[in-house]
């Protein structure tokens, strides 16, 4: 089992990550510490690959640009197909997986692509691999590196750790050599009126800050994801006051730990009242909420923002993104968008499993990729891109 933090790793400050911060405006260039000659301070094999992990990061976080997450499990891949009437298959997944990384223009929009291990070492039906696919429209492959959730011992019943710590070097070194330069790990917490608890959130903080140092020191810029599920009748000011310490432990065991913060990125939720709340809730309240939150936990160092759509509609995971980067902020990270559902929901119900309706499915799906691209810059139009997804695709516990 993972080590859960001590009380004096806990109390450790911002110390190492804020003396870490890089320069740039808020779209331009960054300037890493490495480019400036002063990774001297760097542990592990983190050295090796520091210019590396800086480059891949900031080029996902770049402008207008965003990630593609199609990392779903064989089982949550099967119920996507099956909401269109098409079979869990090893050739089904395959066709629908080519559909996307075969999608001309998608790297306009797209600057890394989330994937699944079975997917990494998947191909074309030409036999072309899928990380060459991807390279060709200029998308970044990574990889969901995690081994899924499982009950957290001496916390509530429904309260979690994410497993597989065990042996991630080795694979992470093997994800590198197949082609991947980034990794994701999630990690789940749920708030309710007694969670999360201290030992859910310094569990999971510990392991993804485990995770990233392990990761980084293989060349995988890790995107370290800890979720907060919608479930729930909580308030937007709760979500708040949880994710804020959340972030804060998540931070500090980082320090601890020795991530190279410029060379990670975070996937946090936008900061929302849960899905049971019975008001309602505007996008510039949530972009004012999810700013003032990341303002006070996230380090400037960390070059990108990627948020999770935690089953908002296409339109709504669009607009909320779009209306948060009009406001004004101190923090200089790129606000952007790590959408899986939110970016494919309308592609999949394009496309039905059938062939002859592959280009318009990769229509679909450019259509929701220009939406977050735009978004990404402030400048999107509720209504300017196509949806299907009109309902969105909440699911309580969600599981992938």
């Amino acid at each position: 089992m993972a080590f859960v933090g001590s009380a004096s790793a806990v109390k450790l400050g911002f110390s190492s990550a804020i003396s870490s911060r890089v320069g740039g405006d808020r779209y331009g260039k960054r300037t890493s510490r490495v480019s400036m000659g002063l990774a001297t301070n760097l542990k592990g094999g983190v050295e090796t690959f520091a210019e590396e992990l800086v480059e891949t990061a900031n080029k996902i976080a770049s402008p207008g640009h965003g990630v593609l997450a199609v990392d779903e499990s064989t089982k949550t891949i099967g119920k996507r197909l099956a909401s269109i009437g098409v079979e869990n298959t090893e050739e089904n997944r395959q066709g629908y997986r080519q559909l996307l990384f075969n999608c001309p223009g998608l790297g306009e929009y797209i600057s890394g692509a989330i994937l699944f291990e079975e997917t990494l070492y998947q191909s074309n039906t030409d036999g072309t691999p899928f990380v060459d696919c991807l390279k060709s429209v200029g998308v970044i492959p990574g990889i969901k590196v995690d081994k899924g959730l499982s009950p957290l011992g001496g916390a509530e019943s429904f309260e979690t750790w994410c497993t597989g710590l065990d042996g991630l070097s080795e694979r992470a070194a093997a994800y590198y050599k197949q082609g991947a330069r980034f990794a994701k790990w999630r990690a789940v917490l749920q708030i309710s009126n007694s969670t999360p608890s201290k030992l859910s959130i310094d569990e999971n903080a510990w392991g993804l800050a485990r995770y990233a140092k392990t990761v980084q020191d293989q060349g995988l810029v890790p995107i370290i994801e800890p979720e907060i599920l919608m479930d729930g009748d909580h308030s937007i000011e709760r979500t708040a006051e949880v994710q804020e310490e959340v972030l804060a432990t998540v931070y500090k065991f980082c320090d601890l730990n020795g991530v190279f913060l410029e060379g990670s990125l975070l996937k946090p939720n936008m900061t929302v009242p849960s899905a049971e709340f019975p008001g309602t809730t505007s996008p510039e309240e949530i972009g004012a909420y999810t700013v003032r939150t990341l303002e006070r936990q996230v380090p400037p160092s960390v070059p990108g923002i990627m948020f999770l759509s935690g089953g908002m509609s296409e339109e709504e995971a669009s607009i909320n993104l779009s209306v948060m980067n009009k406001a004004p902020r101190k923090g200089p990270w790129s606000l952007s968008f790590s959408y899986g559902r939110a970016l494919q929901q309308s592609c999949l119900k394009t496309w039905l499993g059938k062939e002859e309706n592959v280009e318009a499915a990769q229509e679909a799906l450019l259509a929701r990729a220009r939406a977050n691209s735009q978004a990404n810059l402030g400048k999107y139009t509720p209504g300017a891109e196509k949806s299907l997804d009109a309902q969105g695709t909440f699911e309580k516990g969600y599981k992938y």
